[in-house]
């Protein structure tokens, strides 16, 4: 598919066929809201709709009637009606707030796919959006992540996201290299006369000051990525270790099998628990040891697998009963990981026989709880945020890159810009700049949907739901 150009700002409206789908979630409620969207949605649902003239009524209005459908009423509602442009997707829209329950929220629906609306597919509605102007794709994609966010860190981040902080930011460095690329290609036509156009000096600078804005957003991503996707927290640790209680006490409820036989956790289990409005997923793993169960060693191997993918490792040891290997174990995963923060727990610090055993523990706890008593969780809790963050600033009222998408374009718009520069000092001709620095202007324009292709855009929408 050849590559588009989006004029996101000044788009004009277009209105296409009229499109219907239920925008809340399923099941009983007191409320379900159908979104009618495109070419003459206010009149198609006059057809079905018993009450006021809908086509004389002006935008921003709600009004009361009945749905009917072969003579048949089917549903009371409240109406509201966007007259273009004046709407989410720019488009002539329709909501129509019903009695919720399944049954008579698909009746509604059906009522209004017979009056000749088709089904919406996955995100058909913010991709209309997004095509006639009322949102760059990076605000776009801001709609899918707000929806899906797990926690309130997220929430707040893709906020930001939707209300354009991201798109602003590379709209600034976008119209930067179209002013340099402009002035290097006058040059061109004037290549016989000699003329200069753009400094040298003023260029390098320039590419300069964009690297250096464009290494500042990328320093957020791991931030980002973090604040979005949450924090995934391995439980590692010798059998009966104390592991699945730890985890229990963390979530406030039963949610891994506790048992005083070791080894009953015999694959990988994940829980989401939010802590300072960060998303941990915590991951239960079967104890690290040589066995010979089968189902047991594909445990370990599974185990070892999750510590290999994870944000943050808890190495839990048993204060009271502490296994030979902790220590060698602890020790292989910091030269396996360097980078990966390690955090060794002491567990069961609430046992009798802890005084007798605490001279010959093996391995040095970072901290100690005792799960059952309540004992140090709290401490724990912090150092697990901070060890997650370290230096990080955990500010999402700033700009986070959350997306690898925006990561990855953002790191090859640099790269081309990076070769401008270096081109600059070879005293490459101005074609030559010209090309890189139109290749770095076509990876920023894919972040905000200047230049897209139909791949992405399927990409992107399809993981919306049907009524967004």
């Amino acid at each position: 598919m050849e590559n588009s150009t989006k004029n996101t700002g000044h788009s004009a409206i277009v209105q296409r066929e009229p499109i219907a789908a239920i925008a809340t979630p399923s099941g009983e409620g007191g409320i379900a809201v159908i979104r009618i969207s495109g070419k003459n949605a206010i009149s198609l649902f006059q057809h079905i709709f018993k009450g006021t003239d809908l086509a004389v009524k002006p935008s921003h209005t709600i009004h009361y009637g009945y749905v009917v459908r072969a003579g048949k009423t089917i549903d009371d509602v409240l109406v509201s009606l966007f007259r273009s442009p004046r709407s989410y997707t720019g488009e002539e829209t329709v909501e129509i707030s019903c009695h919720g329950g399944v049954i008579n929220t698909q009746l509604v629906l059906e009522a209004v796919l017979h009056a000749g609306a088709r089904m919406a597919q996955p995100g058909e509605f913010t991709q209309r959006a997004f095509l006639n102007g009322k949102l760059d794709l990076s605000q776009a994609e801001a709609v899918a992540d707000l929806i899906h966010a797990r926690s309130r860190k997220a929430a707040e981040s893709s906020r930001q996201q939707l209300d354009g902080k991201l798109g602003a930011h590379v709209s600034v460095f976008r119209q930067q290299i179209i002013d340099a690329t402009a002035m290097i290609e006058l040059e061109l036509d004037f290549i016989e006369e000699d003329v200069e156009f753009a400094s040298k000096e003023d260029l390098k600078k320039l590419f300069s000051d964009l690297i250096t804005e464009i290494d500042l957003l990328l320093d957020t991503y791991e931030t980002g990525r973090i604040v979005k996707n949450g924090v995934k927290t391995v439980f590692a640790g010798a059998p009966n270790a104390g592991k699945s209680t730890l985890l229990n006490t963390l979530m406030g409820k039963e949610r891994a099998i506790v048992s005083e036989i070791a080894g009953t956790t015999r694959d990988i289990i994940d829980a989401d628990w939010s802590y300072e409005g960060l998303l941990f997923t915590l991951t239960d793993t079967a104890g690290l040891r040589v066995t010979d169960d089968s189902i047991e060693a594909e445990g370990v191997r599974r185990s070892r697998k999750a510590v290999e993918e994870a944000d943050l490792v808890l190495y839990l040891s048993d204060l009271s009963n502490p296994d030979d290997n902790d220590a060698a174990v602890v020790q292989e995963m910091r030269q396996s990981w360097p980078e990966k923060p390690l955090i060794v727990v002491g567990t069961k610090s609430d046992r009798k026989e802890l005084m007798k055993r605490k001279s010959e523990v093996h391995v040095r706890a970072d901290t100690e709880v005792s799960s059952l008593e309540g004992d140090g969780i709290d401490t724990l809790k912090k150092m697990m945020r901070d060890a997650v963050l370290e230096s990080k600033e955990l500010d999402t009222s700033g700009l986070l890159v959350t997306s690898s998408r925006h990561r990855d374009a953002l790191q090859k718009a640099r790269l081309h810009i990076e070769s401008a520069m270096n081109g600059l000092e070879m005293e490459v001709t101005g074609d030559l700049l010209s090309i890189d620095l139109r290749s770095a202007l076509q990876q920023l324009g894919s972040i905000t949907g200047e230049i897209t292709t139909e791949d992405l855009l399927d990409s992107i929408f399809s993981r919306f739901c049907i009524g967004k």
